[in-house]
């Protein structure tokens, strides 16, 4: 790997994963990374687009899986400026903007193929129920937030969206919450990435 790790405490501070998830993360992620390149390959075969087998043409500076993981893993944790993760990765700014385009989505489809994000939406209340019978949840919680909006000029809007406060004017919103595990909530017991949030539900290594 390219970052100088010397140990899991600084792994988990750089990664946001120990060096054991990351570990157990990583095949699924080669995965779906080279499936991804075969893709585009046939795609561009057909379209008569491209010549180059995958592989081919111009190498990367992140030439291993496990540097691409990594590189995905500590911008999402640390979130530093793409000129900052050039440098800490030997990248141009540009390839480093290009790489996290490239990789988010690759890193998001195997987490959910591991079923370890959290569930965002539901189709109906009945589905949100029957969701929490399947996790067995004994109570859950409301963690209500505000975010500041336009104050509508219709009284009855006024009226739905008040929170209740006499100075910044929000509309509220719920986000929900388990005392048993915190699959719903988008909390996470893998690090704490700064933009993606992991969850352990249904993935044990």
């Amino acid at each position: 790997m390219i970052l100088k790790i010397r140990e899991d405490r600084q792994m988990r501070a750089l990664t946001g994963l120990s060096e054991k998830k990351f570990k157990a993360l990583l095949p699924t992620f080669e995965k779906n990374y080279y499936a991804q390149k075969q893709k585009e390959y046939e795609q561009g075969m057909a379209t008569a687009t491209r010549k180059r087998k995958p592989g081919g043409g111009r190498k990367s500076n992140l030439k291993e899986i496990e540097d691409k993981l990594e590189f995905i893993l500590y911008y999402l944790k640390t979130y530093p400026t793409y000129d900052e993760l050039a440098e800490k990765f030997a990248l141009a700014r540009s390839s480093a903007h290009d790489q996290v385009k490239y990789l988010l989505p690759i890193l998001q489809e195997t987490l959910s193929e591991l079923g370890v994000l959290p569930q965002r939406s539901f189709e109906s209340v009945e589905a949100f129920r029957t969701l929490c019978q399947q996790l067995d949840l004994e109570q859950v919680l409301l963690d209500v937030t505000e975010r500041p909006q336009q104050r509508p000029q219709d009284n009855e809007q006024q009226q739905d969206c008040y929170s209740g406060k006499k100075t910044t004017y929000a509309q509220k919103s719920d986000d929900d919450h388990s005392q048993k595990d915190d699959y719903l909530s988008g909390a996470n017991h893998w690090g704490s990435p700064s933009r993606l949030h992991l969850t352990q539900t249904g993935f044990s290594t």
